[in-house]
């Protein structure tokens, strides 16, 4: 350290900059773990051991190139300043440029954007596309946090949000041309439905914006494609002219139940810039770690989302001809109002399918979707597609709050919801078959010794306010 005395001396400083090996070992041993850190992976993090959220710039030059870069995106219209190099991790990371260069194909995308969840990828868009005063076209059945961001927001800056019924194209468009306002900038509906999977007609849904954007200019078509995912379709939702596609990746593309993510899609530059803009203020970007676990495993997530969707067809099917099933709900189920689409449009019919009981009351649906939940090769969850197999009851997961009689004009009342995982379809069968005979029969003492027998066994605890 006396070495470095005449660098401490205010009055007088060497020419030439004080020297790494001259300085305090704890100096040395830091810089010297990231210059080889660098070296080992060719990219100048500021940790030694991991990818950090900045990197070393070496000074004003490199980030002078990165702002002028961001210009030509900008003012250019050639994609997304998403993809700009690694600055800063807010504005995306390395991992994340590789994320969004396989969902540009997937996609055939000019420009893809990720976030940190589903609903950020809605709300940006969202915010986005929605003016002040402006008007949103919302299909019923899209997801109810969704509709309800959507209702919140054309509230707030003095506009509305005019609700549509899921339907046939015959009943659906003079429901659109009635709703159609100059003010209207977005219409937003899910490809494949949730959780009673209707299956939007695209084309049609196309040709009626391009129509109404002689009454409404500024009008954008928006899909959710949570549910149906780019390897659903026979031909990609831009390709047939979708303006904006919005996903949470957590479901299919992530398809192991370990990452939180969301995705937006788009061939408008401008529209994924602006989203760009508003992302890099206020946050909610996708961090370099989770885009790398998930960029490692997408091809895995294909296959696997395939290997659900083949078992949903059998399990739809065994539930279709079962006595005490009322109805099923599934692309691949007989009677499908949506079937022409179906047959036209879709490459794969999904992973998630819902069902009801029949002569079966609300409770009862929840004390079956409870029972199967006790065969532990059907896991009681909240959501869908991962690994496992889930079930849930759907008033109790997503529709709590919902008044009975809005349920029940939902098409929602006496719901269970099953998303199909890996297990072979034959023994999620004979699951489903003792809880459609026995489930009724459980008792609430039985379902609750079971529980917590079963939390016992595994070490765990519950969800309750002591965590028991």
């Amino acid at each position: 350290m006396s070495t470095l005395s005449a660098w401490l001396d205010p009055s007088q400083c060497p020419v030439e900059p004080p020297l790494l090996e001259d300085m305090a070992a704890r100096t040395r041993d830091l810089h010297e773990a990231l210059d080889d850190h660098a070296q080992r992976t060719g990219r100048p993090y500021l940790h030694p051991d991991k990818p950090s959220l900045q990197l070393d710039l070496y000074g004003s030059a490199d980030v002078i190139a990165w702002q002028e870069a961001k210009a030509a995106f900008l003012f250019d219209s050639d994609g997304c300043w998403a993809e700009l190099p690694h600055l800063y991790a807010r504005y995306g990371t390395d991992d994340g440029r590789a994320l969004i260069g396989a969902l540009k194909t997937l996609y055939g995308a000019k420009a893809v954007l990720l976030a940190d969840c589903g609903m950020q990828a809605v709300a940006l868009t969202a915010d986005v596309l929605v003016p002040a005063g402006g008007h949103v076209l919302c299909l019923r059945q899209v997801y109810n946090k969704s509709r309800t961001f959507l209702e919140k927001l054309t509230a707030k800056l003095g506009g509305s949000c005019t609700v549509l019924d899921d339907a046939t194209w015959a009943e659906l468009e003079p429901q659109l041309d009635a709703a159609l306002r100059p003010e209207t900038t977005v219409l937003f509906a899910e490809a494949l439905t949730n959780p009673l999977l209707r299956v939007q007609d695209i084309p049609a849904l196309v040709a009626w914006t391009r129509r109404a954007r002689e009454t409404a200019p500024q009008l954008q078509l928006v899909m959710d494609d949570t549910i149906s995912t780019p390897w659903g379709h026979n031909l990609p939702l831009l390709a047939q002219g979708v303006d904006v596609v919005v996903g949470s990746g957590t479901k299919a593309l992530g398809g192991s139940d370990t990452d939180l993510w969301g995705y937006i899609a788009t061939n408008h530059v401008e529209t994924a810039n602006a989203i760009m803009d508003l992302q890099a203020l206020r946050g909610g970007g996708l961090d370099g770690g989770r885009a790398r676990s998930i960029l490692a495993g997408l091809t895995a997530a294909d296959a696997k989302h395939l290997q659900r969707c083949q078992s949903a067809i059998a399990i739809a099917a065994f539930l279709q001809y079962h006595p005490l099933v009322e109805q099923v709900w599934h692309p691949s189920s007989a009677n499908q109002p949506d079937a022409a689409v179906i047959d036209r449009d879709l490459a794969r019919y999904g992973s998630l399918l819902s069902f009801r009981v029949r002569g079966a009351s609300e409770s009862d649906h929840r004390r079956i979707a409870d029972a199967l939940a006790m065969t532990v090769a059907v896991r009681y969850a909240l959501s869908f597609d991962g690994l496992t197999t889930k079930v849930n009851h759907h008033p109790t997961v997503s529709e709590y709050f919902t008044p009975p009689p809005v349920l029940k004009k939902l098409g929602c009342d006496r719901l269970i919801r099953l998303g199909v995982g890996l297990e072979d379809p034959a023994d999620l069968c004979a699951c489903l078959n003792w809880a459609l005979h026995h489930g009724r029969q459980v008792s609430d003492g039985d379902l609750q010794t079971w529980q917590a027998a079963r939390k016992f066994e595994l070490g765990v605890g519950g969800l309750g306010p002591a965590g028991d």
